[in-house]
C-alpha cells in the first residue's frame, strides 16, 4: 500500500491539475475501504464480546454510510490539497529543468541540452557549428550591449528556419550548433550555406544605428558508427578552415585542401571578373 501511494504521488503525474482530482478519487476510494475494514472488524469485536449496542446489520449500515459521507469527504479534502502541493512542486521542478538546458541571453538550449542531444542522434543528420565572425570587434567598437544584440538577433533567424527535428543551441559566446535532419548531405550543406547568406544580408540593429556581420560554419556528418566527441571535433576543425580561409563561408570536413583552394580561387577569379565588368560599364556611360 504505502509503495502505491508513492507511485500515485511520484512528480511526474501533475504536471496537469486534471490529475490532482484523479489522484484525490483515488486516494478517497482507498481510504473508505480501509476504514471499512477496520469499521467491520471492530464491530464483529463489539458483537463478540457483547458490547454492541445496536443489532449487527444496523451498525453496519451505519458504519457504511457514516465511512463513505466523512472519511470520503475528509481524505478527499486532504488528498486534493496534498495534490495541489505536489503539483506546485512539479512545475517549479520542470521550470527549473528547463532554465537548466536554456541559454539565458539566445533563448536557444545550452551546450548541455546540446550536448544530449547529439549523443542521441541517429543517421541522416548534420551537425553544423557556426561562429559569429570578428565578433570581439564589435565588443570592443560598440560596446557589449551591441555584441548581445547580435547574438538575440542571430538566435531569432536560427530558431526561425531549425524547426522541426533540427536542434539548435547557443554553445557558448559566439558560437552556435545545429544538428539538420532531413533530405542529404548536399541539400544539407545548402541550407547552411543560405543561412549564412540570410545573415550577411540582414542589417543587426544596435544601439545608436545598425551593423552587418558574417558567420562562418564547419559542417560533419553524424552517424551510428561515429562517436559524438569525434563528430564535434570534425565539425570544430572545418570551421576553423573556414576562419582561416577569410570567413563568411561554409566547410565540411569531407572538403580536401586542394578543393578548398580551387574554390577560392574560383571565387577570386569570379570577383575579379565582377570589377571588370564594373569598369567596363562606367567607362562606357563616360
Amino acid at each position: 500500500m504505502k509503495r502505491w501511494i508513492s507511485l500515485q504521488a511520484e512528480l511526474a503525474n501533475f504536471q496537469q491539475r486534471r490529475e490532482i482530482f484523479i489522484f484525490a478519487l483515488k486516494m478517497s476510494f482507498i481510504a473508505v475501504i480501509m476504514s471499512l475494514a477496520i469499521l467491520l472488524a471492530l464491530l464483529f469485536a463489539l458483537q463478540a464480546l457483547d458490547l454492541l449496542p445496536l443489532p449487527i446489520l444496523e451498525a453496519m449500515r451505519l458504519g457504511v454510510l457514516l465511512a463513505w459521507i466523512i472519511g470520503g469527504t475528509v481524505s478527499g479534502a486532504l488528498a486534493v490539497l496534498a495534490g495541489f502541493s505536489i503539483h506546485k512542486l512539479a512545475v517549479s521542478r520542470a521550470e527549473f529543468e528547463r532554465l537548466s538546458r536554456t541559454d539565458m541571453l539566445s533563448g536557444l538550449l545550452n551546450r548541455r541540452a546540446f550536448t544530449e542531444a547529439l549523443n542521441m542522434a541517429g543517421d541522416g543528420a548534420s551537425l553544423a557549428i557556426f561562429d559569429v565572425d570578428r565578433f570581439k570587434a564589435i565588443n570592443d567598437r560598440f560596446g557589449h550591449a551591441s555584441g548581445d544584440a547580435v547574438i538575440v538577433a542571430v538566435s531569432q533567424i536560427f530558431s526561425a528556419v531549425f524547426t522541426g527535428d533540427d536542434v539548435i543551441a547557443r554553445l557558448g559566446g559566439e558560437e552556435f550548433g545545429a544538428i539538420i535532419h532531413g533530405s542529404d548531405t548536399a541539400q544539407r550543406i545548402a541550407r547552411v550555406e543560405a543561412i549564412k547568406e540570410q545573415i550577411a544580408e540582414h542589417p543587426i540593429s544596435i544601439e545608436g544605428g545598425s551593423v552587418k556581420i558574417t558567420i562562418s560554419a564547419g559542417i560533419a556528418e553524424i552517424g551510428r558508427d561515429r562517436k559524438a566527441e569525434t563528430v564535434y571535433a570534425a565539425a570544430d576543425k572545418a570551421l576553423y578552415l573556414a576562419k582561416t580561409l577569410g570567413r563568411n563561408r561554409v566547410m565540411h570536413e569531407r572538403e580536401r585542401l586542394s578543393q578548398v583552394w580551387h574554390r577560392c580561387a574560383t571565387e577570386h577569379e569570379q570577383e575579379a571578373t565582377t570589377d571588370v565588368r564594373d569598369l567596363q560599364r562606367y567607362v562606357q556611360q563616360m
